[in-house]
């Protein structure tokens, strides 16, 4: 029995051993974190500048994120690519124009990339503010982008979408002064989005909410809600479409205003932005989540 034991904790040994030089691999970073966050490339943030939102695509080969100044008056979205076993150094993403851009996401199927955008839309109707854009992957070109209508908040600021593999698309809105912010959702038939529904989360109907993150196959729903700072908070698809037993992510997590979550593609980690609305030293940090994302 002892030697059986002895063999076990050796397989395991360098079972993990080898998750973790992968993992290293595919990150591109000489450390992995476990369950206390760490920064993800802090060189990637300018010292005169505010870092926000970072996504990997789906095959990890790129990785985008969001540059602001401090007086949040013009953000831009960047990428680096993998190249020869190192990340590039950062140019401008595909989609980023002489407008403000944010809260980019991809689509399950990696064809398409969701993204907010103050760009003029030109459509009578339609406020002037933050509104999704898409642009789609066609024959291995990503084309010009187009705007994403939701047609009962074409009068409202609407950003940070994220769609999941049953075509609905989630993001937060508000009035054009930020106010009443909270999440919605829509979903997408025969590629036209109906009009949106404020996405209810138990226990949480008076409590402002921004910048969802939601698993594909829609087991949970990261946000944040908005207080005194912001919390990061996850919530549970009960298996009939309710949002339940919303909780506060750890104190490990949840320091100093937390904001725009997201889960890498292989599940593993939480990328989220931390520092405060004051704290000129915005960091995207990263943590070992599966334990996080479980429905207990």
């Amino acid at each position: 029995m002892n030697k059986l034991y002895a063999i076990l904790i050796i397989i395991c040994f360098f079972s993990c051993k080898t998750t973790i030089e992968n993992e290293k691999e595919r990150y591109l970073t000489e450390i992995i974190p476990t369950d206390i966050p760490i920064v993800f490339k802090e060189n990637l943030r300018p010292k005169d500048k505010l870092i926000h939102k970072g996504i990997f695509s789906p095959d990890f080969k790129q990785y985008y994120y969001t540059i602001s100044d401090k007086a949040y008056k013009q953000f831009n979205v960047y990428v680096i690519n993998k190249l020869d076993n190192h990340w590039s150094e950062p140019q401008n993403a595909f989609f980023n124009s002489t407008y403000n851009e944010h809260g980019m996401s991809f689509s399950p199927d990696g064809n398409t990339i969701y993204f907010s955008s103050t760009r003029p839309t030109n459509i009578e109707g339609v406020a002037d503010t933050w509104h999704i854009w898409k642009s789609d992957k066609i024959d291995g070109s990503w084309q010009k982008p187009t705007y994403v209508d939701i047609p009962n908040l074409r009068d409202k600021l609407v950003s940070h979408p994220i769609l999941t593999n049953s075509k609905t698309l989630y993001f937060h809105a508000s009035n054009l002064d930020y106010s009443d912010m909270d999440i919605y959702h829509s979903q997408s038939v025969d590629g036209t989005f109906e009009d949106a529904k404020k996405t209810v989360i138990s226990a949480t109907k008076n409590i402002g909410k921004c910048t969802p993150y939601v698993s594909e196959n829609e087991e949970y729903l990261l946000y944040s809600s908005i207080g005194d700072q912001l919390d990061l908070m996850i919530a549970f698809n009960d298996g009939s479409g309710n949002w339940v037993h919303g909780k506060r992510l750890n104190d490990t997590i949840n320091q100093s205003s937390q904001g725009n979550p997201y889960v890498t593609p292989d599940n593993k980690f939480l990328f989220y932005t931390t520092g405060g609305h004051q704290n000129e030293s915005w960091n995207v940090k990263w943590v070992h989540i599966e334990s996080e994302i479980k429905y207990n």
